[in-house]
């Protein structure tokens, strides 16, 4: 088998995909059926899921950057469905479950990586907690239970089972917990709306909104106005400025989220390990590099920029964690945006403005929820506008109403 592969790839004669790049840049047109606002995962998505699934090709997705440049190429790359509610728990599975078959869906490697995620419980009311969500999620579908300190050494033997002086009191393992390539989910969706008609234009920052009469018509670009039929807004943290253009406000506030990668090292750690008490998790990529990661900073901010004192936080964290990590080079850091609700949970669906609809609030990144987004935005906008019952607790009209969807705590994280 190794000979047979090394002999395909030096090959001359192999299959190759002579469209595999995306199409070179055109020139916007004056008027679409659709505008999505966003060209990261959630954008391209959900033009994927239009064209594909709805036949509706004449979409143009406008980036301000690049292609996934945004948070989609900030994140730390976890799928999991292990939150607190029933709608949360669904909505995340039917992410999970997409995300399971989308390398055969796209024909190219996503590399998706299924090797779960352990969070730790510290306290008596935490290991509560994770019993209660360990039931919820079960309950709708998904691996999660709850394991005591001996199955975790077994898990996780190069754990400190004691870190900073909290002992590990149990764990919840989340066995969907998974990761994939975040590029590589961009460009997949990306390569499959753009051979199926849709555009998208990179470089291409949306500056206005055009309402008449509560009906949005168009928008305004640096590249010229575009008339509209429908408007996607999925610019996740710049989410409550875009709102605005349109005339209506979003209950969020941005706040950044740091993380950062040491080089890399040979394997030890196959599933993510958070702690509840030290905000921090860990991962160990198929490349070998450990990944770190933890909470927003404290302060509202519009900046992508890192921060000393939040890496020396995280590090030391990290260190409780896994001592011998001490002495681990760091090789980069980087940080996003993040658009945070009152809740905790997103806000998809319709807006205020008829035929505007909104795709936000998915605080420490919505990577996870790509897949879903897409689907159920394209449904939303292929039925002329009503919400999919998979998005229904989403919606913005929640917050009127008193019916939050409280997803504090969700992780040993912010969201």
């Amino acid at each position: 088998m190794p000979f047979g592969l090394l002999k395909y790839g030096l090959s001359k004669d192999y299959p190759f995909e002579k469209d595999a790049d995306l199409p070179a840049p055109t020139a916007l047109k004056r008027r679409y059926d659709v505008v999505i606002i966003g060209g990261g995962g959630h954008g391209v998505a959900t033009a994927y899921y239009l064209a594909k699934y709805h036949g509706i090709t004449d979409v143009a997705v406008l980036e301000k950057g690049y292609l996934g440049g945004g948070n989609t190429a900030r994140n730390t790359a976890v799928i999991r469905s292990n939150y607190l509610t029933p709608e949360g728990v669904k909505f995340y599975s039917a992410s999970v479950k997409l995300y399971e078959a989308l390398s055969n869906e796209f024909d190219f490697n996503i590399m998706y990586s299924q090797r779960g995620q352990l969070t730790l419980a510290h306290t008596d009311a935490t290991v509560r907690a994770f019993r209660q969500r360990a039931e919820v999620n079960k309950h709708f579908g998904g691996q999660t239970e709850l394991i005591d300190p001996a199955d975790i050494a077994k898990l996780v033997p190069t754990l400190n089972l004691n870190p900073a002086n909290l002992p590990v009191l149990a764990g919840l393992w989340h066995k969907d917990g998974a990761t994939a390539r975040h590029d590589a989910v961009a460009w997949g969706y990306a390569k499959g709306a753009t051979q199926r008609g849709a555009e998208l234009h990179q470089l291409t920052e949306v500056t206005g909104v055009h309402v008449k009469s509560g009906r949005v018509t168009g928008v305004d670009t640096n590249r010229g106005p575009i008339e509209a039929g429908v408007v996607i807004q999925a610019v996740a943290g710049h989410s409550a400025p875009m709102a605005r253009k349109a005339g209506f406000e979003l209950p969020l506030v941005a706040y950044p989220l740091q993380a950062m990668v040491t080089l890399p090292v040979k394997p030890f750690l196959t599933p993510l390990v958070s702690s509840s008490a030290l905000h921090c998790y860990v991962q160990q990529t198929s490349r070998g590099e450990i990944v770190i990661g933890g909470g927003s900073d404290p302060y509202p901010l519009y900046n992508s920029r890192a921060s000393l004192p939040l890496k020396e936080s995280l590090l030391s964290s990290a260190v409780e964690m896994f001592p011998f990590l001490s002495e681990m080079r760091l090789l980069r850091q980087w940080a996003g945006i993040t658009d945070m609700t009152t809740d905790y949970s997103p806000i998809m669906g319709l807006s205020p403005v008829e035929n505007y609809y909104i795709d936000a609030g998915w605080g420490t990144w919505g990577f996870k929820a790509t897949p879903i987004c897409g689907k159920t935005m394209a449904e939303l906008v292929a039925s002329g506008g009503k919400v999919p019952e998979l998005i229904k607790p989403f919606e913005l009209s929640r917050f009127d109403r008193f019916k939050q969807v409280n997803e504090m705590g969700a992780t040993a994280a912010s969201h």
